[in-house]
Parts: C-alpha cells; sequence; structure tokens
C-alpha cells in the first residue's frame, strides 16, 4: 500500500477549481467584445484555450484590444453572484480546516476581484491569504503565485499541493517545487491539463483528502 506522504498546506486556483464561472466568464467576455470590438461572435471558445493566464496577457496573445478589460472586470462584477462554487468544494474546505492545513488561492484574476468573489460566494473565510496575478511580478505560468503563496502560508515546496484546472497552474507548480494535482471536474481542456504532466489527477474535491490526513495528535512516545 502506498503511504501518502502528509501535507500541511492547499494551494487552489479559483476559476474552473472552486467555482464553475466558465457560463458566467462568457457572458461578460461576450460583453465586453460587443462593447469594444463591435459585431460578430466573441472568440470565449479561444480565450478558455488560455485559461489560468492574467487577462492583459491573454488579450495581448489573442491580439484582442486591452481596452476590452474594463467592460469585462465590470461585468464580471456584476455577475459575480450567479457564479456556483463547485459542488463539494465547501465540505472540501471545511475538512481541510478542520484538519489543521493551510489554505490560500493563487489565480489569474486580480487579486481585488478574486477576494471580492470568494467574499459575494460566502467562501472567503477558508483562506488564510488570497493572491492575484497582479500582486507578484510574473503571473502564472511562472512559479512566482505558488512561492509568494508558499512563503505566506509558512511551508515548504514540499509539504504544498496546489490544485489547478489549467496547464499553466500545472507549470506554475512545477517551478516552485510544489506538487501539482490536476483538477478534472470543471475544466474546459482536460487533453491540455492532462498532458501537462500534473502529479496527480483528481475528479473530485472529496479526492484530495486523501494527500491531506489530518496532522498526528501528540508525539511519538
Amino acid at each position: 500500500m502506498t503511504t501518502v506522504a502528509p501535507r500541511s498546506a492547499v494551494i487552489f486556483d479559483l476559476d474552473g477549481v472552486l467555482v464553475d464561472s466558465h457560463e458566467v466568464m462568457g457572458r461578460a467576455f461576450a460583453a465586453a467584445y460587443a462593447e469594444v470590438v463591435g459585431d460578430g461572435a466573441a472568440p470565449f471558445a479561444e480565450y478558455q484555450r488560455y485559461q489560468g493566464l492574467y487577462f492583459p496577457e491573454i488579450m495581448r496573445m489573442m491580439s484582442l484590444p486591452p481596452e476590452m478589460e474594463e467592460p469585462f472586470v465590470r461585468e464580471s462584477y456584476r455577475l459575480a453572484d450567479e457564479v456556483p462554487v463547485i459542488d463539494g468544494m465547501v465540505d472540501l474546505l471545511e475538512t481541510l480546516r478542520a484538519r489543521g492545513l493551510g489554505l490560500a488561492v493563487a489565480t489569474g484574476k486580480a487579486g481585488v476581484r478574486a477576494r471580492s468573489l470568494l467574499e459575494t460566494l460566502g467562501i472567503l473565510q477558508y483562506f488564510d491569504h488570497v493572491i492575484g496575478s497582479d500582486e507578484v511580478a510574473r503571473p502564472k505560468p511562472a512559479p512566482d503565485i505558488v512561492l509568494r503563496a508558499v512563503g505566506l502560508l509558512g511551508v515548504r515546496a514540499d509539504e504544498a499541493i496546489m490544485v489547478g484546472d489549467a496547464p499553466a497552474d500545472v507549470r506554475s507548480a512545477r517551478g516552485a517545487g510544489v506538487t501539482s494535482a490536476a483538477a478534472t471536474w470543471a475544466t474546459v481542456d482536460e487533453a491540455g491539463l492532462l498532458h501537462a504532466g500534473p502529479d496527480l489527477v483528481l475528479t473530485s474535491p472529496a479526492e484530495l483528502l486523501a494527500w491531506c490526513p489530518p496532522a498526528p495528535v501528540g508525539g511519538v512516545g
């Protein structure tokens, strides 16, 4: 039987991991595209391929106007209360907290947007730290945001797991020396996610608990 090395911290991506924001995100993206670019179908499927990256970087990669960010953010705030939390996620977070793990969010969103969304959805209180892409020098897939989370949580890299739904999450975790776990429950590109070579593959939030056992009580006699 394989022995699970105990972990003391979990770092979560936000969209597609904690919440299933893709439908609402698509509406915000379409509204921003119509306002800034004009008529025609918004290329949301292409946008989704860059999930995990910072919005301005995605605009650059798609050759779209950076001015789309303002209406996209505005619509995202307006629709925030329509974003569903992933089924089973609250139970997972409560169990991880009860087991004494440190929890952080490391997201492609700007930090203020991420904290606002989590607060709106009633789950901000579970996290010790929420870090946005605008709060580190280099966003994902660079390791900066995961390294920042590890430092703030006060753990070693080998004591943490990063749960993400995009190749950028896997690469960021790997660069930081943190175990990468692929969350497949709401990803838009499972093939790409698995091709990135995560250390673990999770099909439901509850599966993470096997890698985060309760801390032992008392010392060894």
